[in-house]
């Protein structure tokens, strides 16, 4: 009985080690394979769009000068407590000569999962992680992006007639949020009036729209004219109640006008597509620098 409940168990680790014993270290220009990991979900996601796009484009055309290289995106999400046991399946596969993804959170999983398996290669953007030899990360510089977005709503606020304040709702708080996204949003705002303050809320996950415009609703009814949301897919929730009580809001990492044209006033553009597919190139022509950030 005992021998038939842990079968499966010595099973499962007899094939990590040989999937660790057979990892692929990224040399020849044929048969390589590219996982894209989402930290999410693909559809309705424009950021991990992007990624997606980028490091796609990036294989198409090494591929069109005679390279063979296949992608395959993975899905992580929304649970981020599941997010290191999956890039750890990935790297345990032993099936991609390079590991792809992009969130903050990334390095410090990646860092413990590079130490199980050390010939897993990783390209990482959005984060920051330096002195791996198997890792490549790039960070945006977000504040500036964030102050940007302040100053656009403060803009929006002066015009509109409204009180010096501004709303930012985002999905949780992590490092960057509280200690890049939150503080450049209002050193933006007060660069065109030192009076401003931001109303800041949290809806505690990535995809309920329901509870964020219920928050945004709480914001407009407390005098804030114009949110800064970055919260996923609950952003839905925010711009769609905005639009129901005259507010305004301010797009994060893509080019929102259209979402809801008179609605959305500003957009912080973040061209993640452009910096995967450059990176990717970089790691198909043998020149990533690994090992820096």
């Amino acid at each position: 009985m005992k021998l038939g409940r842990f079968f499966p168990f010595i099973l499962l680790q007899a094939l990590i080690l040989i999937f660790s014993g057979c990892t692929k270290r990224g040399g020849a220009d044929d048969g390589r394979t590219i996982g894209v990991f989402i930290p999410g979900v693909l559809s309705g996601s424009p950021v991990y769009e992007m990624l997606a796009a980028g490091v796609s484009r990036a294989a198409e055309e090494f591929t069109a000068r005679g390279g063979a290289v296949n992608v395959l995106v993975i899905e992580g999400g929304y649970n981020q407590a599941e997010w290191e046991n999956k890039v750890t399946v990935m790297a345990a596969s032993g099936s991609y000569d390079l590991i792809v993804s992009s969130n903050p959170s990334l390095p410090a999983i990646v860092g413990g999962v590079s130490e199980k398996f050390p010939g897993q290669y990783f390209l990482l953007l959005d984060g920051e992680l330096a002195g791996n030899d198997h890792v490549y990360t790039l960070s945006y510089n977000q504040r500036e992006q964030a102050y940007m977005a302040g100053s656009i709503a403060a803009l929006e606020t002066e015009a509109l007639g409204g009180a010096p304040l501004v709303g930012l709702i985002a999905a949780q708080e992590y490092p960057v949020m509280n200690n890049v996204l939150l503080p450049g949003y209002r050193a933006g705002a007060r660069a065109v009036n030192d009076r401003f303050r931001v109303e800041f809320r949290l809806v505690g996950n990535w995809y309920d729209a329901v509870k964020a415009g219920e928050l945004a609703s709480d914001l407009i009814a407390r005098g804030v004219k114009v949110i800064l949301c970055i919260s996923g897919g609950a952003n839905e929730g925010v711009v769609q109640t905005a639009a129901d009580l005259g507010a305004k809001v301010v797009w994060f990492d893509t080019n929102g006008y259209a979402i809801r044209p008179g609605t959305v006033v500003g957009s912080s553009v973040l061209y993640q597509d452009k910096a995967a597919y450059a990176q990717t190139m970089r790691y198909l022509e043998g020149t990533l620098p690994f090992g820096t950030a």
